[in-house]
């Protein structure tokens, strides 16, 4: 079933109704009409100084009815919502963020794509992960900046070498191309480094050369950008503040002060640290909204 939503209030005070669709079950969702990067583009814009580029995903009126709606638009929350429309085809979808993209901890992680874990579960996702990275820019149509230059962990005491050691031989098993090498490679993929260290010396390290770095923050856009052009809704400054639960299995948002409240049901995803949803509900009784318009 969809979602229904209630009159949405913003910071200024003003009121909107989102368009009603009589058989909320079978509406398309409308897509987006972005621009599609390219040298071309950029060339064809430099001409015109630049006023022909629009927004890269939209700012859109909430709808009365969703298919799905997502708490988080994040890497995990954004990626969640653009696999549901192109793989499982479900664009019907909100994305709520109580601030604005790529300014939480997507916005503040350390930049790192690499896949090299110890565990056989966890090396999975990770090399599943890290090989989607290698063509997202493409795929998004969107620089996420990703350079697959290699990563090295320096082995600095002889507890690291033993680890290290272990944990590039469990690679080898689960199929990831890692290796464990001494300090005179690492000299040579890295001159500038000390190998006597300021403090301990360098043993070795555990080196991937398909690992690399990509902007995370550009990765929420790319896919908020794609998700906008699918037709889904990004919202920002729309807070939840809480999930109830009514009959047992109902989940719904408490309502904030002052705000309005709405009959409601919906199937709702959680984005969650693990990058996929940790629960999924219907039947929601009532829920609120908080949402400041920019």
């Amino acid at each position: 079933m969809s979602q229904p939503i209630p009159n949405a209030t913003f910071r200024d005070g003003a009121r909107a109704r989102a368009p009603v669709h009589k058989r909320a079950s079978t509406a398309v969702p409308e897509r987006g009409r972005m621009k599609r990067y390219s040298a071309f583009a950029i060339a064809r814009e430099a001409l015109r100084d630049h006023t022909g580029w629009g927004r890269a995903w939209g700012n859109p009126e909430p709808r009365r009815r969703y298919d799905a709606i997502i708490v988080g638009a994040g890497g995990h929350g954004l990626a969640t919502a653009y696999y549901l429309g192109r793989n499982h085809g479900i664009r019907n979808v909100a994305i709520l963020e109580k601030g604005w993209l790529g300014g939480g901890n997507t916005g503040r992680n350390t930049t790192i794509i690499r896949s090299n874990y110890l565990q056989d579960p966890s090396a999975a996702i990770y090399e599943k992960a890290r090989s989607l990275y290698e063509t997202l820019s493409q795929e998004l149509n969107y620089n996420i900046m990703y350079s697959p230059r290699g990563v090295m962990m320096l082995a600095q005491t002889e507890h690291e070498v033993r680890g290290y050691r272990r944990t590039a031989q469990a690679n080898a098993l689960q199929g990831v191309d890692t290796e464990f090498i001494g300090p005179e490679r690492v000299k040579a993929l890295c001159p500038i480094i000390r190998l006597e260290g300021p403090r301990y010396p360098v043993l070795g390290a555990l080196w991937q050369p398909r690992a690399g770095t990509a902007r995370h923050d550009a990765v929420a856009w790319g896919y908020a950008r794609a998700c906008s052009e699918m037709g889904m809704h990004v919202i920002q400054k729309c807070e939840v503040t809480g999930i109830r639960r009514e009959g047992g299995a109902s989940p719904a948002w408490t309502r904030p002060a002052g705000r309005s409240t709405a009959t409601s049901s919906a199937s709702w995803w959680r984005a969650t640290p693990g990058g996929w949803p940790r629960w999924r509900a219907s039947a929601c009784r009532s829920r609120a909204w908080r949402c400041r318009r920019w």
